[in-house]
C-alpha cells in the first residue's frame, strides 16, 4: 500500500449533480459512490469478492459494533479492518453515536458523551469524542466520522438545538483528537451536519461545521422518520452551505428513489443497509420499482427477476428459481438477491456519473423517476417509525 493523502476532485458538474473522484491510500473511488454496509465487518451474506463483483469499491463498517466485538485492540493486532475482513479497498466507518443512540432507555447522554449498555450483554460503557475517534484511528479506516449525537424525529426545537450544539463541540474536540493521534498518513475525517428538521438549525449547523476544516462533511439526522419533501427539501438546502470542493456524504440513505434525488441535490457519498436488508426477504429491485420474488406470479418466470440486470443471480438464474430458493429457506436465495440488489445500486450509481459526465442527468432523472415505482410512503414511514419506537 502506497500512503497519500485524502483527497476530492471534482471531474463535472451538470447543474447540483457532481461526478468527482475521492483518493484514498487504499485506491480511488469515482462519485457519486453508494457504500455497502458492512456493519461488522461483512457485507451480509456476500463476500468481499462478491461485493467487489458488484461493483462495490468502498464499503461502510460500525465502530460501535467493532468496539463490543471482537474489540478494536484485536482488530488492531490483526492487521488492522482492511486486513481483518479481506477488504483491499477504502473503508469508511462510523463512530457509533447514532448505535448508542438506538438503544434507547438503555443509554443517558450528556455533554461528556453517551453512556450505554451492550446490545450484547448489558455491560456498561462510555463512549466520549475522543474515544469515539480513536476506536476508528485503531480501526485503520480510511474515512472516520465524528462523533455525534442523532436526534429522534419528531423532537422539539429546544431539544434538536441542545443535541446540535452537542454535536458542534463533540466535532471540535473529535478534530482536536484526530489531528493529535498520530493517525496513519491519508486518514480523513468527515463532520456531521444535524438540526433536524428546523432549517434554521440546518444553516446554523452547517456554518458551524464548515468552519472546522473537515476532509469532508455528511448530512446527518435525516431518513429517521420524516417524509420525501423533506429528506430532499433539507438534504439541498445543506449541500449548499458546503464547500465545493469536499466531498459531501448523506448518511443512511440507499432507496433508488432517494439515490437519484439526492444526486440531484449535490450529494457525492450515500450509504444504507436496505439493499441487502430488504433482500433477504425476498424484495428486489427492478427498473420499475421493488418487487417481492416470493410472490406466486414468480412461480413460472423462466426469464431473470431484471431483463436489463448484468448481476450473477440474473445472468444465470430464473425468477421462478428465486421464488423456489426463498420458499424452501435455502441461504442461496438470500445471497442472490443480495448481489442483485447492490448490483441494482451500484449500477445506477454508475449510470448518474456517465449521465453527469454526458450533461444529460436531468433527462437521466426524469427517465427514471417516471418508471420507478417506489414503495408505498405512508407504509415506510410507520416501518421507520416502528423501529425507532422499539429502540426508545
Amino acid at each position: 500500500m502506497t500512503i497519500s493523502a485524502f483527497s476530492f476532485q471534482l471531474k463535472h458538474a451538470d447543474g447540483p449533480a457532481r461526478a468527482g473522484e475521492i483518493a484514498t491510500p487504499h485506491g480511488a473511488a469515482p462519485t457519486p459512490l453508494f457504500m455497502p454496509v458492512a456493519t461488522q465487518a461483512t457485507v451480509k451474506g456476500l463476500t468481499p469478492e462478491e461485493v467487489a463483483g458488484a461493483g462495490g469499491q468502498v464499503v461502510l463498517s460500525n465502530a460501535y459494533h467493532l468496539y463490543l466485538r471482537p474489540g478494536v485492540a484485536t482488530v488492531n493486532s490483526l492487521g488492522g479492518l482492511h486486513r481483518f475482513m479481506g477488504w483491499p479497498g477504502p473503508i469508511l466507518t462510523d463512530s457509533g453515536g447514532f448505535q448508542a443512540f438506538s438503544m434507547g432507555a438503555l443509554r443517558k447522554v450528556d455533554d461528556g458523551g453517551i453512556r450505554f449498555r451492550s446490545h450484547l450483554d448489558g455491560s456498561e460503557h462510555h463512549f466520549t469524542p475522543e474515544l469515539a475517534t480513536l476506536n476508528q484511528v485503531n480501526l485503520g479506516a480510511d474515512i472516520i466520522m465524528c462523533f455525534d449525537q442523532c436526534i429522534a424525529y419528531g423532537a422539539d426545537e429546544g431539544e434538536v438545538r441542545r443535541a446540535m450544539e452537542r454535536t458542534h463541540h463533540w466535532a471540535a474536540e473529535c478534530h482536536r483528537t484526530h489531528r493529535g493521534s498520530g493517525a496513519w498518513p491519508g486518514q480523513a475525517l468527515f463532520g456531521i451536519v444535524q438540526g433536524g428538521t428546523f432549517s434554521g438549525l440546518r444553516d446554523e449547523s452547517a456554518q458551524a461545521i464548515t468552519s472546522i476544516p473537515f476532509d469532508g462533511y455528511a448530512v446527518g439526522g435525516l431518513a429517521v422518520g420524516e417524509n420525501k419533501e423533506q429528506l430532499y427539501g433539507f438534504t439541498a438546502q445543506v449541500a449548499r452551505h458546503l464547500p465545493p470542493d469536499k466531498p459531501r456524504y448523506l448518511m443512511g440513505v440507499g432507496s433508488p428513489e432517494d439515490l437519484v434525488e439526492g444526486v440531484a441535490r449535490g450529494i457525492d457519498m450515500f450509504d444504507c443497509a436496505l439493499p441487502t436488508r430488504v433482500a433477504r426477504n425476498g424484495a428486489m429491485f427492478t427498473p420499475d420499482g421493488r418487487i417481492d420474488v416470493t410472490k406466486r406470479r414468480y412461480a413460472e418466470q423462466s426469464g431473470p427477476v431484471d431483463e436489463e440486470c448484468d448481476c450473477y443471480a440474473c445472468v444465470n438464474y430464473s425468477a421462478a428459481y428465486l421464488r423456489h430458493l426463498f420458499r424452501a429457506r435455502e441461504i442461496l436465495g438470500l445471497r442472490l438477491a443480495s448481489a442483485h440488489n447492490l448490483r441494482f445500486v451500484l449500477r445506477l450509481m454508475e449510470r448518474m456519473r456517465q449521465a453527469i459526465l454526458g450533461n444529460r442527468f436531468a433527462s437521466f432523472r426524469r427517465d427514471f423517476l417516471d418508471r420507478y415505482r417506489p414503495t408505498n410512503e405512508a407504509a415506510r414511514q410507520e416501518h421507520k417509525l416502528r423501529w425507532l419506537r422499539e429502540r426508545g
